[in-house]
Parts: structure tokens; sequence; C-alpha cells
């Protein structure tokens, strides 16, 4: 324990990261009856805590091992971080990045000197080429997280926290992918002030590390979820692991709306838009507050970075309401007849507001409506689900239906009497050229396409929902060839929210 103090008290970071302020989030704090405040990584150089072990770990590279450079597997922070590092210490960085990489990423690295060799869809293909690549060159791999220098490295920012909160201090809530930043921190406060409390907060489809911690082995995922792209890791590091079994007192886990709603949070507070692994401790943090219903506390988020693509706002706008517990989304069904909508807005929906609404005419009997409708407590939603059955309503709640919200609500009425065997999947397509080329290659032949919806949202993959018409007994033939396309899906024929809008 010794050696963790004196690697995080003796790190480099200072030659190139900066201190960064703790801020009072005044309105939050007051709205939750809670001192809240909010640790700013997204200050630093590159907007990311990354750059804090980066540079502690290439700053300790011997003169032989500068000589030959660095190299690492990265989409994001850790390669803007070592690429600034590489940078103020002259040495040559080599980054490997997966060619669904956003441009955006990729000129960001550039910028700061390194050189950039695109290789595999996902980040294992990516470290694998860089292994190799590594073993023939002499290049130094630097580890995102599973380093002991990296992790002293972000242990400087609860070093930091602790001389700027040396107060009441309750809870700190930190952001988790591989562990390096919540195992540097986790152990450096529990060390000096056993008492505080210091909770991970991962993506409920990316959470590697509380599936660890909850068998007491290391577990690695089959897929991670493309939102908080910062934290997807299918893996957490053995270092990591280890101190993190030792000193963090629990894992809060998160949905995508929850994650908007601390983005919100985040820039209500500072006026500063954190990208969705930067806005990960503040959502972990406010559900908590929900949870426990805790008061008079001081708690602690760290908002890890902001490089957030400017396009993925309005998928955030769009589910911070429901991130907040502050909307509910229902499919009804009401008579299709002149008044019933007013009967339905008067008598059910009353003084609430309709936050959307989706109708098309599909016949003379019944009207099937998507509508979004305000929530003051969260405790409302299932009782206004009870308030519509008890009044001969027809309705499911689809707030919690990813396929509805991402891709029905832009569909209603999308019905086609002419689709034979059709089945409904939801895919990830990565967003780089030839992307769709691939899938119709996949599926030539025998297959129709009888439906196809995409949105841009800004991510390193697209949510892309695609009909199919199947012909009997090819089921399995289409199996094996998504199988060998590669690409993420989840079949969606048998949502209910298909059967009633699509």
């Amino acid at each position: 324990m010794e050696t963790i103090i004196r690697q995080i008290l003796t790190s480099k970071v200072y030659e190139a990261a900066v201190e960064t302020p703790l801020d009072n989030a005044v309105v939050l704090s007051r709205r939750r009856n809670n001192t809240i405040r909010l640790k700013r990584e997204d200050l630093q150089p590159v907007f990311s805590f990354k750059l804090r072990g980066a540079y502690n770990r290439i700053a300790h590279l011997t003169p032989e091992q500068r000589e030959k450079g660095v190299i690492a597997a990265s989409a994001g922070n850790h390669a803007q971080g070592m690429a600034y590092a590489g940078r103020l210490l002259g040495i040559k960085v080599l980054i490997v990045m997966p060619v669904t990489t956003p441009q955006i990423k990729i000129d960001a690295v550039k910028h700061y000197g390194a050189k950039v060799i695109l290789h595999g869809v996902s980040y294992s293909e990516s470290a694998g080429f860089a292994a190799k690549k590594a073993a023939s060159c002499g290049m130094e791999v630097i580890h995102p997280f599973d380093d002991a220098l990296v992790i002293a490295g972000q242990g400087t920012v609860a070093h930091e926290l602790l001389r700027q909160n040396p107060g009441d201090l309750d809870a700190v809530f930190v952001p988790v992918g591989g562990g390096g930043l919540l195992a540097g921190m986790a152990a450096y406060i529990k060390l000096l002030r056993p008492d505080v409390q210091v909770f991970g907060v991962e993506p409920g489809d990316s959470d590697a590390m509380a599936r660890s911690l909850e068998k007491g082995e290391i577990v690695t995922l089959d897929d991670v979820g493309i939102f908080a792209d910062g934290v997807a890791v299918k893996t957490v590091g053995a270092k990591t692991f280890d101190l993190c079994r030792k000193f963090v007192d629990g894992i809060i886990r998160v949905n995508t709306d929850e994650i908007c709603s601390g983005i919100k949070a985040i820039y209500e507070a500072t006026r500063s838009i954190a990208e969705p692994a930067g806005g990960l401790a503040t959502a972990g943090l406010l559900k908590h507050i929900r949870e426990t219903g805790c008061t008079g506390k001081t708690l602690v988020a760290v908002n890890s970075g902001a490089n957030m693509n400017f396009e993925r706002l309005r998928f955030v706008a769009e589910r911070t309401l429901i991130g907040e517990k502050q909307e509910a989304l229902f499919a009804v069904t009401i008579p299709e007849k002149v008044g019933s909508l007013k009967t339905f807005c008067q008598d059910m929906v009353g003084d609430r507001n309709i936050t959307e609404f989706n109708y098309r005419l599909e016949n003379r009997d019944c009207a099937r409506i998507f509508v979004g409708i305000s929530m003051g407590v969260p405790e409302e939603r299932d009782a206004l689900s009870q308030q519509l059955s008890k009044a001969g309503y027809e309705n499911i709640d689809l707030t919690d239906n990813e396929l509805a919200k991402n891709h029905i609500r832009h569909m209603v009425g999308g019905r086609s009497e002419k689709a034979e065997n059709e089945r409904l999947f939801r895919f990830w397509f990565p967003e780089r050229p030839g992307a769709l080329v691939n899938f119709l290659d996949a599926i030539k032949g025998d297959l129709n396409i009888s439906l196809f919806h995409y949105r841009a949202h800004g991510g390193d993959f697209g949510r892309v929902l695609v009909g199919l018409e199947v012909p009997q007994g090819h089921g399995q033939a289409l199996s094996e060839r998504l199988k060998r396309l590669g690409y993420r899906f989840i079949e969606e024929t048998q949502n209910p929210a298909c059967g009633l809008f699509l």
C-alpha cells in the first residue's frame, strides 16, 4: 500500500496535466438536498483525465525505451493523452485504431503529432495488431489502464480531491471502464480517508467490473454497449480488479437514459457538455440519491471527459427526460371515432404535458397511438398505466423499450400487408464507408429487405432496424450469414411495439 501512495504522490503528471477544480453544483445541490460537487477532469488539455496516466507512464521510460517510441491501441481519450505526452517529451507515438473510429478522433490524435494506423473493426483486433507491431519494432506498449504507473497517474485525481475537500465527504462516484481511474482513486481515498465511500459507475450494458466483483474473478463480456464508448471494455485489468476488490464499496449500474440525464445535470451546473463516459459518475450519484433517499450528504462525481461528438446531442436531448424519470412512453389503443382523442387527453392525461404524439390511421375500429407523457414522480408511471387499464384503454409501457425509443417513435404507421414471413432485426452498423454494402452482400440472394430505418447519432456505431422477408426453412442459413457478417444484432420480431405499430 505504501508503494501505491508513493507512486501517486511522486507522479509526473503535472509536467503535462493541470490540477482541475472541484466545482460546487449549487442548483443541483439545492434540488437534491445534498452538497454535490464535480471534479472537472474535462478541463485537461486533451479534455480527459487519461492524460495523467499516459504521461506518467511515458515519463518513466528509460532513455533506450524513449528512443524506440511507444505504441497503444485506442480509439479515444487514451490515444489523445499519449499523443499529447509524446509531443511534450519528443517521443515517437504510434496509435492503432479500429477502422470504425470516427474521423474527428483520428484527426485529434494526428493533431498532437502521433502516427495513426487503422486496423480491425474492434479494440481487441487493434490491440492484437499493436502487440505484434511492438514485438517486431521494439516499441513500448502503453496499456490504457492495467499498468501500475498509469493507475498511479489517474490516482492523482483523488489526491487533488481530498486537498480541495478537506472537510465532510461522504461518497465519491467514479466512472469505470477498464478500472484504472477507479483503482487509483479508491486506493488513495481508502488509505487516507477510510470513512469515505467510493462507488464505481458503469453502463448496464458494459458492466465488466460489476460482474467481475460479483463473481470474485475477472469476467469477459461477449458484447459491450456503444453509447458510453469511453468505458466500453469487455475485460477489466488484473491489477485494477485486484485494487477495486480491496477498496471499492460498490458498483452502480446506469442505463443510457440515466447517462443522458447525468450529461444534462452537468450542463446545468457548469454550462459544459460531458461525453457519455464523462456524465457516467454524475448519473450514478443521482441514482444513489434516488435509491437511498439520502439528504445532507457531501457527494462528489468525477466528470472524466468532454470529447463529445456534436451530432450526439440530439440523441442525448431526446432521452434526458426519461433518464430523469420525468417522461414515460406508452402505446395506447383508443376508439377510432370522433372525440375519442379529446376524451383520452381530458380524462387520462389531465394536467400532465404530452411530450410526444404519433398516430397513423390503420382501421375504423381502433386507433393505436404512441404517446409521451410528463411525469411528476417515478411512481406516477405505474399508476398511469393502471389508470388507463381501469378505464378500458389497452396500453403497453414502452419507456424501457430500446426498439421503441430508437426506431418505432419515428416509424408509426409503417405497416405493409405485402410483407411475407417478415422478421425484424436491430443492428449496430459500424459507422464507416462500406458498412451497408457489407450487410447487403451478406444477405444477397433469396432475402428481401422489407423495412429499413437508420438515424445518425454521432457514435462509432449506427443503430439500424431492418425487416427481412425470410422464406420458410431459411432461418438457419440466415443465422449463419449474419454470424459471418460480424455485426452485433438482436432479433425484435416478437417485440410488442412491432406488433402495434409495424
